[in-house]
């Protein structure tokens, strides 16, 4: 039997050697053992910040804010989230603030942008809680994704 844990955030069951909810994403306890590197940032607020976590491929826990008016997602290096595996095009998606809340559109990518497991065609309003798959990453939107009626 596997030994799993509660998060305590949105109830979803994970294993017990996880770092973070692969629902979610929120970040459980860190143990002795953590050698992930840590940056300091200032004067931002958290509860408005809308962050990228990737739950599933080679960066699992790394966490990319999303701001400004467009932020790019891709293989090429001055991409805003910069997901390095051939499975991702170099310019495989853009996500952008907008009147409406936030959106993701996919640029004509090889293996697609998905949210929630399916595919999409066109721009797609994102909400706290969605989950995004590109090429072999998964990625869950948290923190302060608004619904675009505030």
């Amino acid at each position: 039997m596997v030994s799993t844990t509660s998060c305590p955030r949105c109830g979803a069951e994970n294993p017990a050697e996880a770092n973070f909810c692969s629902t979610c994403g929120y970040e459980f306890d860190e143990s002795p053992h953590d050698l992930t590197q840590r940056h300091a940032v200032v004067a931002v607020d958290l509860e408005e910040m809308v962050t990228l976590v990737v739950t599933r491929g080679a960066l699992a826990g790394s966490r990319y804010a999303v701001g400004g008016p467009r932020t790019t997602i891709g293989r090429h290096p001055e991409s805003g989230v910069f997901l390095d595996d051939v499975s991702v095009s170099r310019r495989h998606a853009e996500v952008s603030e907008t009147e409406h809340g936030l959106v993701i559109t996919d640029t004509g990518s090889l293996n697609g942008t998905y949210i929630n497991g399916e595919r999409i065609a066109e721009a797609v309003a994102l909400v706290e809680g969605d989950q995004m798959q590109i090429g072999k990453f998964k990625l869950v939107v948290v923190n302060g994704a608004r619904h675009g009626d505030d």
